[in-house]
């Protein structure tokens, strides 16, 4: 049998993502902001798609008001929410091809590519500058939970002007882990930021240079007589000679005394929370979506007919009809995306509302895949929600997946205790031990035991350094007690 080159047509099937759930998934994990700025693009190159007036504007297909819900009523959704499973959601097609060109999800034409390039081209605010570093510096949620608290309440300048008493109370966290918390935000970058003033941000820069000797810092804490220019009272206070001063007059003028200027006029440019939470007169919560960070448009359907009318050739009316499923496909989805936030943050404020009435010792381990069990949900879906949502609640705005936590196994079988819960009563224990027996590390296992918290020993250990908490040896010796022999 001669072998001869021939075609062959054959048929099967082959799993394939669609562009639209492609375009819905990338949709669901944007942040208010991106969304925004996708929509504001797609206003533009379709000329079908408008935005919606307070009256409806045409009648057109729109984007229904924002939802709300309680959380005593999880079914809140009038629609089915998105949910994606990138191991499920494909659709069977005959070859596998075709589909590429589907008009309804190209997002204007440019695939996505041209507005993920122009996302990439806005400037980087100060916050997500700082959250970036949070999320690699800090892996405890009770910590990620301070630090945001203490970043949106940083000046223009970048100082943190409340008390920390005040901003402790409103986390229902202890001063002293708050406290603990601004000394690592005091290390990152730019340096200078959560200072309480100007001679603790210049000297946090001159740290940061390994320049703060003592000479510099007798300089730093006098700078009222650098400004009155008494020279001598300053070369004898810094123990230096007029070359010396002048030299460390010159560096000092080189720090920034405003280190978040660089990120523009204003420091800390929270972003609108796109969840909204308030307290019922029933005692529950009331989760809503917030209008103002959801985009509402309608497909225009007499511009619609009227330019259909109109058309004179076939390419002419293929684009009206392109365009018409870009749109009518755009409105639905915003709704999907709307109806899945709303979903799981409902179930997120369910599991952590200790958190909100007890502050963050109440925080509870949680992970991905308890919200997607509990709302049905895959847990892909459930990540891409929580990233980039902000939901502002009575304790402060928080990004969604700052929620999620590590847990620790209860001692009785019962439910587990998120490790901030556990930090926050290991420090508790500690404040009130007696001096005369200061608690060991071994005590305090035993005692976390007897409540319930099975943990192990260098865990408590782990812990207590990570409060800033001297050895039970350290402790005795700092309040008067000797070991004994």
């Amino acid at each position: 049998m001669a072998i001869t080159p021939r075609l062959e047509l054959r048929q099967g099937q082959a799993l394939v993502m669609t562009p639209q759930l492609q375009q819905a998934i990338k949709l669901l994990q944007m942040s208010s902001h991106e969304l925004m700025a996708y929509v504001e693009q797609e206003l533009v190159d379709n000329p079908l798609l408008e935005r919606a007036d307070g009256d409806g504007g045409d009648g057109g297909e729109s984007v229904p008001d924002a939802p709300a819900a309680d959380t005593e009523t999880p079914e809140a959704a009038s629609d089915e929410p998105l949910d994606i499973d990138p191991a499920l959601a494909f659709d069977e097609e005959p070859g596998g091809a075709g589909l590429s060109d589907w008009p309804a999800a190209r997002g204007g034409g440019d695939g996505g590519e041209a507005f993920a390039d122009r996302l990439a081209e806005r400037p980087k605010s100060l916050r997500e500058h700082l959250a970036e570093q949070v999320a690699i510096d800090l892996k405890d949620s009770a910590e990620r939970i301070i630090a945001l608290a203490l970043i949106d309440r940083l000046d223009d300048a970048g100082y943190l002007v409340p008390p920390l008493a005040k901003i402790a109370g409103e986390l229902g966290a202890a001063l002293d882990q708050v406290a603990a918390v601004l000394a690592r935000l005091k290390r990152f970058d730019p340096p200078g930021l959560f200072a309480g003033s100007l001679k603790e941000c210049l000297a946090l820069q001159l740290a940061e240079k390994n320049r703060l000797d003592p000479a510099m810092q007798a300089l730093v804490d006098n700078l009222e007589l650098l400004a009155r220019r008494d020279w001598a009272s300053l070369k004898r206070l810094c123990a230096v000679d007029d070359a010396d001063l002048k030299d460390m007059i010159a560096e000092l003028k080189c720090l920034n005394p405003k280190p978040a200027e660089a990120f523009g006029a204003v420091a800390v440019d929270i972003p609108a929370p796109d969840i909204l939470m308030r307290a019922t007169r029933k005692g529950g919560w009331l989760i809503e979506l917030n209008a103002a960070s959801l985009p509402r448009v309608i497909v225009n359907n007499r511009y619609a007919v009227d330019l259909g009318a109109h058309a004179a050739d076939k390419p002419a009316k293929e684009f009206i009809a392109e365009k018409m499923q870009s749109a009518s496909w755009l409105v639905r989805a915003l709704d999907q995306r709307a109806q899945t936030i709303l979903k799981v943050a409902t179930e997120l404020v369910k599991q952590q509302e200790r958190f909100f009435a007890e502050g963050v010792a109440g925080l509870r381990p949680l992970v991905l895949r308890d919200i997607a069990t509990a709302i049905e949900m895959h847990e892909s879906t459930v990540s891409r929600v929580t990233a980039n949502k902000m939901i502002a609640t009575p304790r402060g705005t928080f990004e969604l997946k700052y929620f999620f936590t590590s847990s620790i196994a209860s001692s009785g079988g019962g439910e587990a205790h998120s490790a901030s819960a556990v930090k926050s009563r290991i420090k508790a224990l500690i404040d009130a031990e007696n001096p005369r027996a200061v608690l060991s590390d071994d005590t305090l296992v035993e005692m976390l035991r007897r409540e319930g918290i099975e943990i192990a020993r260098r865990t408590v250990a782990k812990y207590r350094e990570a409060l800033r908490i001297p050895s039970s040896v350290q402790r005795r010796l700092d309040k008067g007690f000797m070991p004994a022999a």
